[in-house]
């Protein structure tokens, strides 16, 4: 089936990760931290109800995506009067662990379902080193984890895993230790946390794929602004780069050079991507992207690049079922411990539209060319399952029946209405389905 061409312009809701960060540093600040552009998706509300039940005043300004958080300081914490609830969010929990590790009260965390089959030995062991009292309740090595503020030594810590979760839970303890925390990892892992510490006053040092913490005596409140989430605008990108023709512009996207592996891999593939406006907003770079339709071929992902791209495998999954020739994506193990174990989910859910695709230890070989149709897909309540097989659904021109599809709200609330926007000036929309809860 030809495919109608993707025209337009579009901008992304605020970052993620950076969004989560801004709240837990502006807490731990001194004075009022303004942040504009925070993603309003559930995941960063759940960090927002955990530090105003620390005492923490946060005023969200949602219908303008700002957030003011009424910060008190590195020790102005206060004992939750109930269980900490991180909702679905990994990175809630385990960074806002590195910060309870210190913490003169002791505190439990939990969270939904899928939290509570995600793997937390890998912040126990670290935190336990730096002489915390952390536990998981069930004994299984995940939530929900009791912790008991302690006193806290600085370390060196050689992560076996490229993980941002890890490695920043790990230096947000370091902000109460004593001595310099370092945390080295094998691959370096998305490093907004180094730079957001660094620019609310603490001193960071970064060598290769090692990040150290020097303790500050303060932090203090910042103005920040949070660029579009690339994890957000894969989905965009990876429609407009594979339907001939098109040209998007999305607008304000935070290109971070330990984020933009979907960038570098999918020029590799043949797409035409610019970048456009690049600029440095809230230390975090910035550009415009322009994506122009082309033919995309099969490639190899692995390695160093895994860490810049482990949220968009999912998506770039399906951009390689319309590609021509095998692409084969390995050393991803890290999806199996994601909301879901998302090699298996893509796996089957391909595999059900009629795509070739076969699963392996840590990834997936992908043979694309073969026509796409709809099919009954489970998202497991993962929103990057959900909004990857909406945009498969897209390119072959047939919605499949995504269960659960509302859990998208988690990241991008507004999802299938941005995508409604786009199919529906360019002569597709009677072609999409689009849930009705939308």
């Amino acid at each position: 089936m030809k495919k109608t061409p993707l025209h337009g312009e579009l901008a992304v809701p605020g970052d993620k990760s950076i969004s989560h960060r801004s709240i837990m540093l502006g807490a731990l600040a001194k004075g009022t931290t303004r942040v504009e552009n925070f993603l309003q998706g559930a995941d960063c509300l759940s960090t927002i109800d955990c530090f105003r039940a620390m005492g923490i005043s946060i005023e969200n300004h949602a219908d303008q995506n700002q957030v003011l958080i009424h910060g008190r300081g590195l020790h102005g914490l206060t004992a939750p009067g109930s269980v900490l609830d991180c909702g679905n969010s990994g990175t809630t929990t385990r960074l806002i662990s590195g910060i309870l590790a210190a913490q003169p009260f002791a505190s439990e965390l939990t969270g939904d379902a899928s939290i509570r089959k995600r793997p937390m030995g890998r912040i126990i062991t670290p935190l336990t080193a730096m002489g915390a009292d952390i536990s998981s309740i069930n004994g299984n090595g995940c939530a929900p984890l009791r912790i008991r503020g302690q006193r806290l030594t600085g370390i060196h810590y050689q992560s076996p895993v490229a993980s941002a979760q890890v490695k920043s839970s790990v230096l947000l303890a370091g902000l109460y230790a004593d001595g310099t925390t370092t945390v080295t990892e094998p691959y370096l892992s998305r490093n907004h946390t180094e730079r957001m510490l660094e620019g609310f006053g603490a001193k960071m040092t970064c060598d290769g794929t090692s990040a150290s913490l020097t303790p500050p005596k303060e932090l203090f409140a910042q103005e920040f602004a949070v660029p579009g989430d690339i994890s957000s605008a894969a989905y965009f990108i990876t429609a407009a780069a594979l339907i001939p023709g098109s040209e998007l512009l999305i607008r304000n996207v935070g290109v971070n050079p330990t984020r933009d592996g979907i960038l570098r891999v999918y020029r590799d593939m043949g797409a035409d991507i610019s970048l456009l406006n690049e600029r440095t907003v809230s230390g975090e770079p910035v550009a415009d992207l322009l994506i122009r339709g082309s033919l995309l071929h099969g490639t190899a992902i692995g390695g160093s690049v895994i860490p810049a791209l482990i949220d968009e495998l999912p998506i770039i999954a399906v951009a390689t079922c319309f590609a021509e020739g095998e692409t084969v994506i390995s050393d991803a193990t890290e999806l199996k411990v994601k909301e879901s174990n998302r090699i298996a989910v893509m796996t089957e859910g391909l595999s059900a539209m009629g795509a070739d695709v076969t699963e392996t230890e840590d990834g997936m070989i992908i043979r694309g060319g073969r026509p796409l149709k709809a099919a009954v897909i489970d998202s497991c309540l993962d929103h990057r399952i959900a909004m990857s097989f909406t945009i498969a659904g897209l390119l072959c021109g047939e919605m499949p029946d995504i269960r659960g599809g509302d859990c998208v709200r988690i990241s991008y609330p507004s999802f299938y209405k941005d995508l409604q926007k786009i199919v529906s000036g360019n002569g597709m929309s009677d072609k999409i389905y689009f849930p009705t809860c939308f």
